[in-house]
């Protein structure tokens, strides 16, 4: 009879045993990030910040556009602040009509470089503005590129011969309605070569950066090829623009493609929204891929409302930081936060953050800084009746 109740024992110990190691581990616990400091830049009318970068001397850059200051509607508006976001210097750059900066790089000499719109200057109604600097914000030289509809440069790096290479949309060259337009240029902004990539209907590329054989990957969208309403665009060139392979993704509704980078394991990381999938009207869309373009993961993140990244960036973890935008239910989707994301290496969300007021308040640009935390850059009235640029540095 001992034997047995032994036996019974031993089985509901086995048992016990087995259903614990069954039970999935739980996650660590990923502290959520401390705010290190905010701040707002701008004066008594509407201001943007649209890029920001850590430069190498440890402080930080911004390009965006302001009415508050300059000679037009809206002027190219370029800070440089201390690293506790205290302005160092601020420059204006256009006439006396619209001109917008929406990319910002520190160049190999130490100046820097930013691309967006002029309608002041150029050929057409909008054209590419191409502006390089020195280490102070003074200007070396500008330029436009364009015919004479509508063309609009999103973002420019510089490429590995020290010119300048801008990707954007014209409706001034191409086969469709827009088409993702690409220039490259000498070290002085003189044009060697440009590239349009599309097909009939309306296509556009926002993102462009240097891939590890010399080439380029563009992300964007199009609503020439693809399933949906529009689909995100992806578009891998080589040093000379000749298109190596172009990928869509998505589904029946709207989904667009606004940041890519490659990654340390050689693929692709894209950053977007979609309308085809998540729980919301919109909702942030990451696309994970490898070098040939083929999908490795995708992960969407938001509420029930409209949510939006407007950039992704791999982290020294091998994770990713997401910005962007999200709404709340019953509220206007003109009213906004500044949506924060990090990830794991798969895509898993480790943390989320919001920032702002009670208004409008997004961010348009995030980087991880040389002390592990991360600089946001975008725009808030939520303590203002006009836009001024929101600038945000936290720590995790």
């Amino acid at each position: 009879m001992k034997q047995h109740k032994r036996t019974i024992f031993s089985v509901i110990i086995i048992l016990l045993l087995l259903i614990i190691s069954c039970r999935k581990p739980t996650a660590p616990s990923v502290p959520s990030p401390e705010i290190i400091w905010t701040t707002t830049l701008g004066g008594a009318d509407d201001d943007w910040g649209f890029s920001v970068h850590e430069s190498s001397d440890g402080k930080y850059i911004i390009a965006g556009y302001t009415a508050s200051f300059g000679a037009g509607y809206y002027d190219v508006y370029l800070i440089k602040t201390h690293a506790d976001g205290e302005t160092l210097w601020t420059r204006v750059y256009g006439g006396g009509e619209d001109d917008r900066g929406f990319s910002i790089q520190e160049t190999s000499d130490g100046g820097f470089i930013i691309a967006g719109i002029t309608r002041t200057f150029g050929a057409g109604s909008y054209d590419f503005y191409l502006i390089k600097t020195d280490e102070n914000g003074n200007a070396l030289w500008e330029k436009t590129f364009g015919g004479t509809d509508d063309d609009w440069g999103f973002s420019v790096i510089e490429s590995s011969d020290g010119g300048y290479i801008i990707v954007g949309s014209t409706e001034s060259y191409g086969e469709g309605e827009r088409d993702v337009y690409v220039i490259k240029t000498d070290v002085n902004g003189d044009t060697l070569w440009t590239k349009t990539y599309g097909g009939e209907k309306d296509d556009v590329g926002v993102s462009i950066q240097k891939t590890s054989d010399s080439g380029y990957i563009i992300a964007g969208r199009t609503t020439s090829f693809g399933s949906g309403y529009y689909d995100v665009y992806l578009i891998k060139i080589n040093d000379d623009g000749d298109i190596q392979w172009a990928k869509t993704y998505g589904g029946t509704e709207y989904d667009g493609g606004v940041s890519v980078q490659q990654t340390s394991d050689g693929g692709y990381i894209i950053g977007g929204d979609t309308e085809s999938y998540g729980e919301g009207e919109r909702d942030v869309y990451l696309i994970k891929i490898d070098e040939t373009g083929s999908v490795l993961w995708t992960k969407t993140y938001g509420g029930t409302e409209d949510d939006g990244c407007l950039s992704v960036q791999e982290t020294s973890d091998g994770g990713y930081i997401v910005t962007g935008f999200t709404t709340l239910s019953n509220i206007p989707t003109w009213n906004s936060d500044v949506y924060l994301i990090k990830t794991d290496a798969n895509g898993s969300a480790l943390w989320t953050e919001t920032y702002g007021g009670t208004k409008f308040d997004i961010g348009y640009s995030v980087q991880e800084t040389s002390d592990g935390g991360y600089i946001i850059a975008g725009a808030t009235c939520s303590e203002d009746s006009n836009n001024d640029v929101y600038l945000i540095k936290i720590k995790e």
